[in-house]
């Protein structure tokens, strides 16, 4: 049985993170820990962010492998990571929200475009800095069809 994308041990709320590194470090860690990735997953997100910044506006930031990590994704998979007095991703780019993903083949495409569809709304994105609800934060991704 494949795992569910979004689990609840795939959420950590409420975090201080010191910098981006360890910010990527933790949310890619929640995959690794959890079956989605290999190990060495987590090191092609930092490979990633240093090609381009996944910071994405709206203090969201949606770190992920680079296109050679294909092959380190066991599942497609989803972390998030909550961060309510944010993450400095350099240039002035505060980051509450961390969202790691993993896509099997183009599994992400469809996981990117729920994503945005979830955070082009300001409110949901202070929703899931504000709550203390693994729950919620699942609800307001299964929401997205």
């Amino acid at each position: 049985m494949a795992k569910e994308v979004l689990a609840k041990e795939n959420i950590q709320l409420n975090l201080t993170l010191n910098n981006k590194e360890e910010a990527i470090r933790y949310t890619g860690k929640i995959l690794a820990d959890n079956g989605y990735v290999e190990v060495s997953y987590v090191d092609k997100m930092l490979e990633r962010e240093e090609l381009t910044s996944t910071f994405m506006g709206n203090h969201v930031a949606i770190p992920h492998g680079t296109e050679d990590a294909k092959g380190l994704i066991k599942e497609t998979g989803l972390s998030v990571v909550t961060v309510p007095n944010g993450v400095d991703f350099g240039d002035g780019n505060i980051v509450k929200v961390l969202i790691g993903i993993a896509g099997k083949g183009d599994e992400h495409l469809e996981i990117l475009s729920k994503i945005a569809i979830v955070l082009s709304d300001a409110d949901n994105i202070q929703k899931i800095v504000d709550t203390g609800s693994k729950e919620e934060i699942i609800r307001l991704f299964n929401e997205v069809n």
